[in-house]
């Protein structure tokens, strides 16, 4: 029996900028509001929070006490929430991951082409997620926010369109997803690669990692969309996949047995100490099914 953590698993570039710019600010005992969860990844925020990370809605920004220190996570925000912080004197101390950044400075680029040519911007996205509220924000609101496959296939273009996808979405989908749309047309599609590189490599290299092992116990957080891409990833190649958020939710049924192989593995946004937790109540489970 072994059980392997996936070592291209774990925290992005992104997340792990922002998480290290907030633990940096919080041990020198400064009081820091974070815009809505710094990670996607329920036991992290526990774990922050304990340390005194205080969460606040976008919408709070006008609550706060003058001088205030505000700290935007990697997903980025829509360019309201800079007014709001310099309409109210806040400090900002801006976390927003570089890619994403470069990605909201190209769709407010090409919102101004489309202006011009009477063209419209498409987003492949989560509706209601942070990064894409804030991609959509690049536009006004001015643009189209698609989720799936079936929603490309019944969508009418009547006129050219920049496509766009939110980086952490399953980068197979969003060729299909462009693919449908040019099929669908004789207008001009320009489809934009914005899928985070990381995110890309994660799910070329996830099939290989699922099929070398018997079981597959991916860690994510509930509300994490990357988790949800690279679980189905994780599906489609291997049916014994469990998803888990914490070590708490593994069952015995799953890891226990005769030379039963496991491999664990996470999110861009699941922490390296909660897949070792995972790893070490496995191991437990194994020893006390030899015994």
């Amino acid at each position: 029996m072994s059980v392997e953590i996936d070592t291209n698993s774990g925290f992005c570039f992104g997340v792990r900028r922002a998480i290290a710019t907030l633990e940096k600010g919080l041990s020198q005992g400064e009081e820091l509001y974070c815009v809505g969860d710094i990670v996607h990844n329920e036991r992290e925020i526990e774990r922050l929070t304990q340390r005194g990370l205080r969460v606040i809605d976008s919408a709070e920004l006008g609550l706060l006490e003058r001088g205030s220190s505000v700290l935007f996570r990697a997903h980025g925000e829509p360019p309201k929430s800079y007014a709001a912080v310099r309409q109210n004197g806040l400090r900002l101390t801006d976390a927003t991951c570089p890619v994403v950044l470069q990605l909201q400075r190209r769709i407010r680029e090409a919102y101004e082409r489309m202006r011009e040519c009477d063209g419209k911007i498409i987003i492949f996205g989560k509706k209601g997620h942070a990064e894409v509220i804030g991609l959509m924000g690049q536009t006004g609101g001015d643009c189209v926010l698609i989720e799936n496959l079936s929603q490309a296939e019944a969508l009418e273009i009547d006129r050219p369109v920049e496509i766009f996808s939110q980086t952490t979405k399953n980068p197979q989908l969003y060729r299909q997803i462009v693919d449908t749309l040019r099929s669908r047309t004789k207008h001009d599609v320009r489809a934009h690669d914005t899928v985070c590189k990381q995110m890309s490599a994660r799910a070329d290299h996830l099939p290989r990692f699922a099929a070398s092992h018997e079981t597959i116990v991916f860690v994510g957080g509930a509300k994490s969309s990357n988790s949800k891409a690279l679980f189905d990833i994780c599906c489609s190649i291997n049916p014994d996949s469990h998803f888990v958020t914490s070590e708490s939710e593994v069952h015995q049924e799953w890891v226990g047995g005769e030379g039963n192989d496991v491999g664990i593995t996470g999110a861009t946004s699941t922490p390296l100490w909660l897949m070792q937790r995972v790893k070490e109540t496995i191991d437990d489970m194994q020893k006390k099914w030899k015994q």
